[in-house]
């Protein structure tokens, strides 16, 4: 993949994590995150998971926050602190630390999602109840932080 391609992640995906920590990633997002990536903790008890691209993106604005503010340390070290470099094996699965697992209360079946410039990685019983909490709020979200024009 070349240096400033755009592309974006989107679509839900079922997949087992197994009791090594190895989950399939799905073949539609493969392509994009390339040989090797990112996942680190993210919001919400999920994790992230980032093409080096991005990452180094998302890296350069981490580190201009001001790091004598007690907010941008505490989370540039929750940030940078569980991120761990990915590769994808012949079978098409990644291995996820078992510090992120715990984290995201990974135990079997993952839901993955797609969401822009990024992918996440939830625990199907964390990302049903995360939606079911939402989804009554979506169009006032919606309303509060953007104008879709739709």
């Amino acid at each position: 993949m070349g240096g400033d391609e755009l592309f974006m992640f989107m679509g839900e995906y079922r997949h087992n994590i197994d009791d090594k920590g190895r989950m399939i990633v799905p073949a539609k997002f493969r392509e994009n995150l390339g040989s090797s990536f990112v996942v680190t903790r993210g919001l919400d008890r999920c994790l992230f998971v980032y093409p080096l691209q991005e990452w180094e993106k998302l890296e350069h604005s981490l580190k201009a926050l001001p790091f004598t503010k007690k907010d941008a340390r505490a989370f540039t070290r929750f940030f940078f602190s569980g991120a761990t470099e990915c590769e994808v094996d012949k079978q098409g699965r990644i291995n996820i630390a078992s510090s992120l697992r715990d984290y995201a209360l990974l135990e079997k079946e993952c839901v993955i999602i797609g969401v822009s410039n990024r992918v996440e990685v939830w625990a199907k019983d964390k990302w049903e109840e995360y939606f079911d909490e939402s989804e009554d709020s979506f169009s006032e979200i919606a309303e509060n932080i953007i104008d879709f024009d739709l």
